[in-house]
């Protein structure tokens, strides 16, 4: 099985959840983080349940010693808290909050052909192009 058709289906399962745990839906997600009106904590259950889940599968993912499909795993090189990340995890809980998106949903969302939906993700990919130039403009 090829590396691509892997992660397209490790897509396609990733889009199914979000869609049944209805984290495309802003209006679930506006009521998760509004904790002093009408809270809806059903999508704690998910995150809960997705870290479970994820814990036991990437312990045993690294027993392994290198993935199925690539020579060695890539982990995050850097460990530490500083302030762009920081700053970035601001921005981004910001964003969430006031549309009710994040990136997955979004993507996933995009294919119910919303206006709206679209014009988060149009400001999403503008968002990652203009850091990556801002990036491109420290480092040179």
């Amino acid at each position: 099985m090829s590396r691509f058709l892997v992660a397209f289906l490790c897509g396609l399962l990733f889009g199914a959840g979000l869609v049944i745990a209805q984290m495309t839906n802003p209006a679930k997600i506006i009521g998760f983080l509004d904790l002093t009106g009408q809270w809806d904590p059903s999508l704690a259950l998910v995150m809960l349940a997705a870290t479970v889940v994820f814990g036991g599968v990437y312990r045993l993912a690294l027993r392994r010693g290198a993935p199925l499909f690539d020579v060695r795993f890539f982990l995050p090189e850097k460990t530490t808290v500083d302030k762009g990340l920081v700053a970035g995890s601001l921005i981004f809980g910001l964003g969430w909050g006031l549309a009710g998106f994040c990136p997955g949903p979004a993507i996933v969302s995009s294919g119910y052909g919303e206006p709206r939906v679209w014009a988060f993700v149009a400001a999403m990919l503008g968002g990652i192009a203009l850091c990556r130039l801002m990036r491109r403009r420290v480092t040179a």
